[in-house]
């Protein structure tokens, strides 16, 4: 008895749970695919649960929410097995999909949802159509609904033709027997069999209201720890293949126990529903009781061995977690840069090709330790790498640091809120001179937020002034009397008295934890592009002001074996896919003039499914925002533009420049010019960087202005005036429209070049001061004077100052304070508007309340003037836009789950 009443309080407990398991669940379907992860928990568990639980008709419910097991009539296994992650989020992702009342729109910028409705779907004679464009994708959908087949619109656009409506509304008409549906002005029989699928690669496209009503919106874009799960399955199947290979084969046989285990089940309950008379006579259904029973134990006994097993594989596998999780931290670095520029698109199966290259890469280490830190740190560096090869320049920075930031934060090593001070601006009154308003707020809201660091800092600043003036003169951030204070903290120490330093210091955060190799981006070499290259990958090159990469790439075309017919510049139309199985290299110049036709391009490349090996296709655009994401993300993308800093400038330089082309002057004093030239070409180009002071116009100097001045046949006598003329005058001055900007380019020419220049080579510095010494190397055999130069290369500093150009110490002040506050800007991009809440607050804070117009109308009395009109005519603009600006900011926190 005691047995049977525990089992009826279970029954009535379930019953109690029933209620409102199933609210939560139709309320999960209805509502949840569209949100990201964190918000679908936040709105389940504190918002949905709690007023479930406050209910007097469900006061109990089920805590956490397995929606596996209560939506799914077999396991969900099989889904793991055609291509869908495992993680929960996706789980749930394909619970939305073949569960939910309506058709799916799949939310997909990683396409793993793609990959797996295909995968999914191929035994059921599955259709696929490209996009909703193509004229004759009606035929094919009569098709996929009259006899039941499922259809799959991919690269779905934010625009869906209305002809679709009545299928996405399953507005079905007549009786079981035959049923129809009406296909724009056709009436088509519907086989109740037909599914229909809706997928696009957008990461957050802007449909309609009424797509969100017809079909249910599904976000499949990946999370964090999904993707650390995937990478890990890919680490261990790269390290212990065998130990992975015995996971998978356990997770098959799990899922076919559990099925046969709920067949038995089904058996079982079929008898005893279908049993008549004393059960006890009924010899067959007592066999089949024992039958049953010894089947279930069985798998039990499997169940049981299986889930040891598990536990064991799974302690294993946690080994490797830590570089998972890197990899995992790093790819969401690389795609956040989207929201820098949308021309920094990166698919996750490009991303995988460089996590694998990296694992080849990494050296092998019996000691698992230092095998993991082979890898994470051969990763690491891969990906920067990989990622500051299509980046401009001035974003390069940005990439370090967010990277350094996202690793620091995983360790949790700074806080959230550190972050948020960084990047925010505050405003206040200060009680210096010297120090600016915003310094003196920041330096308070410094001391509130983290009171056990700078609690005493305001007034440290107010009792000692003069001492803070000269640590905010000298920009020493050392000088504060904590010793304890992070890398990152003292960030945010110097950000409250030297704005123009901040940039500076990002550069020595980046190296101080991460190292000097992440804040030096390697130079772009044109034969390391194309070893990265497949016929899969187009190569897209992101054009900046006075680049042009097809002279290096007709040379990369000379030197691989292609050039003359092989190499062509031609538009890829109709018919022209031919050059993808003849292995010949194609280049598409100005791409940005064809947005339109880039369509078609991203079809073309789409069927061809076995190229030749040695095609290649060669892109080159300007940024633009309506390129193609599809080619943008299968692309290997590559910016070239001059690197920011005389070092890496010369680096770069010198990184093409051949052995022959030093000696085809016999002039003992040519590598010396050639090397003068090199540091002159710098300059100049260094100069646009600090606008009206360093060039009145902005000029586009490229590597041909150096390389055509530096092209010198094997003459004895060098003639120094022509030299000067030629360079000074033609090449480069040549593109000088401004007269003072001629006379610098005349200046340079005198300094650099002047006639004492030959007899006092060994002598001649560019610059000098306490610090560095900008010199021409010594003179002596040509392949150690070649490496003497990059040895003075080398040991120049990363950064310099603005003397080195013959400009004010006080030039770089602008520059820094603009290049900071940009990088904040984007910094405030790259951040989730969850995390972003405290800027949305603030800002709805500090708006000024609304004027009283009838108070203001009293006050005038009957004595209205023409300006008093004008008056209440601006302040109740005014009032509009401050109400529109806090409905603004009021929105923007309820759609904070976007982020």
């Amino acid at each position: 008895m005691k047995y049977i009443r525990l089992f009826d309080n279970i029954n009535i407990y379930r019953r109690v749970c029933l209620l409102g398991d199933c609210l939560l669940a139709a309320a999960f379907l209805s509502y949840e695919g569209a949100f990201s992860w964190d918000f679908r928990n936040e709105m389940v568990y504190q918002m949905w649960v709690k007023d479930v639980q406050k209910t007097k008709y469900c006061t109990i419910c089920i805590f956490p929410i397995e929606w596996s097991n209560y939506m799914l009539n077999k396991p969900c296994i099989r889904w793991v097995s055609e291509g869908l992650p495992p993680d929960e989020l996706s789980v749930q992702n394909g619970i939305l999909t073949t569960r939910g009342s309506r058709f799916p729109m799949c939310i997909d910028p990683q396409q793993q949802a793609l990959n797996w409705i295909k995968k999914k779907e191929e035994n059921n004679n599955l259709k696929v159509q490209k996009d909703l464009i193509d004229p004759d994708f009606l035929k094919q959908l009569e098709m996929a609904i009259k006899y039941g087949f499922p259809f799959l619109f991919q690269d779905v656009h934010e625009y869906i033709d209305p002809v679709i409506d009545n299928i996405l509304e399953k507005n079905v008409k007549g009786a079981e027997g035959r049923q129809v549906i009406m296909l724009g002005d056709k009436e088509v029989d519907y086989d109740p069999n037909f599914k229909l699928y809706l997928n696009t690669k957008l990461a957050n496209p802007k449909f309609s209201p009424s797509v969100f009503g017809k079909a249910t919106v599904i976000n499949y874009t990946v999370t964090l720890k999904g993707l650390e799960d995937q990478l890990l399955s890919f680490i261990m199947g790269f390290e212990k293949k065998e130990l992975e290979e015995q996971r998978e084969r356990l997770i098959q046989e799990t899922s076919k126990n559990k099925k046969l285990l709920k067949s038995l089940g089904d058996t079982l309950l079929r008898e005893l529903a279908t049993s008549t008379g004393n059960m006890l006579d009924n010899t067959e259904l007592v066999e089949t009781l024992e039958e049953t029973k010894l089947k279930a134990s069985e798998v039990f006994e499997k169940l049981k061995l299986a889930e040891t097993t598990s536990e064991d594989i799974e302690k294993l596998r946690d080994g490797y977690r830590p570089a998972a999780k890197r990899g995992a931290i790093l790819f969401f670095v690389l795609t956040e840069m989207a929201a820098v520029n949308s021309m920094y698109q990166y698919s996750l199966a490009s991303y995988l090709e460089v996590f694998e290259f990296s694992l080849r890469k990494s050296m092998p280490d019996p000691s698992l330790p230092k095998r993991l830190q082979n890898i994470t740190n051969t990763l690491t560096y891969s990906v920067y790498n990989y990622g500051c090869t299509g980046l401009f320049e001035s974003h390069k920075l940005l990439f370090s640091f967010n990277m350094t930031i996202k690793i620091e934060q995983a360790e949790e090593t700074v806080p959230q809120e550190e972050l948020e001070f960084f990047i925010k601006e505050c405003q206040g009154k200060k009680p210096c001179d010297w120090l600016a308003d915003q310094g003196w707020e920041d330096a308070v809201k410094l001391a509130e937020l983290f009171p056990e660091q700078f609690g005493s800092l305001p007034d440290d600043i107010e009792k000692n002034p003069t001492e803070w003036q000269s640590v905010s003169g000298q920009s020493d951030r050392n000088h504060y009397r904590h010793e304890n204070l992070s890398a990152f903290q003292k960030l945010l120490l110097l950000r409250c008295f030297r704005v123009d330093r901040v940039y500076r210091a990002v550069t020595d955060y980046v190296t101080v934890i991460m190292g000097e190799r992440y804040v030096q981006p390697p130079v772009i070499s044109f034969d390391a592009i194309y070893d990265q290259s497949t016929p899969f990958s187009p190569i897209v090159f992101i054009l900046s002001p006075g680049s042009d990469p097809a002279g290096d790439l007709m040379k990369l075309a000379a030197r691989s074996g292609f050039g003359g017919n092989k190499f062509k510049f031609l538009a890829m139309g109709q018919g022209q896919e031919k050059t993808a199985s003849r292995g010949q290299w194609l280049m598409l110049q100005n791409c940005h003039l064809l947005v339109k036709w880039l369509k078609k391009l991203e079809k073309a490349l789409e069927r061809i499914t076995k190229p030749n090996p040695n095609f290649r296709l060669w892109i080159t655009t300007n940024p633009i925002k309506d390129f193609p994401i599809g080619i943008l993300q299968k692309s290997l993308k590559v910016v070239t533009e001059p690197p920011n800093g005389l070092k890496l400038n010369m680096r770069a330089t010198y990184s093409k420049i051949s052995h022959e082309a030093l000696t085809t002057c016999p002039h003992p004093a040519f590598c010396s010019l050639v090397f003068v030239l090199a540091f002159f070409h710098a300059v100049v180009q260094e100069r646009r960087k600090y606008g009206k002071i360093g060039w009145n116009v902005p000029y586009d100097f490229s590597e041909s202005d150096f390389f055509v001045s530096a092209h010198k046949q094997g003459d004895t006598d060098i003639p120094w005036g022509s030299l000067k003329y030629l360079i000074g005058e033609v090449m480069y001055g040549g593109r000088a429209i401004d007269s003072f900007d001629r006379r610098i380019l005349t200046v340079y020419m005198d300094e650099y070049f002047g006639d004492f220049l030959f007899y006092t080579f060994q002598q001649f510095h560019f610059f000098r001061n306490k610090d560095v010494d900008y010199k021409i190397p010594p003179t002596g055999p040509k392949k150690v004077y070649v490496g003497q130069q990059l040895y003075e290369i080398e040991t120049m500093p990363l950064a310099n100052t603005p003397e080195v150009m013959g400009l004010h110490s006080n030039a770089e002040i602008g520059y820094y304070t603009n290049a900071v506050k940009e990088m904040w800007t984007h910094l405030i991009d790259l951040q989730p508007q969850t995390g972003m809440s405290w800027y949305l607050s603030d800002t709805q804070n500090k708006l000024p309340q609304l004027f009283d117009l009838d108070v203001i109308h009293k006050k005038f009395g009957t004595d209205i003037s023409p300006t008093s009109v004008v008056l209440l005519q601006e302040l109740e603009r005014f009032n509009k836009l401050v109400f529109r600006m806090q409905l603004s900011l009021t929105e923007l926190q309820r759609v904070r789950w976007r982020g």
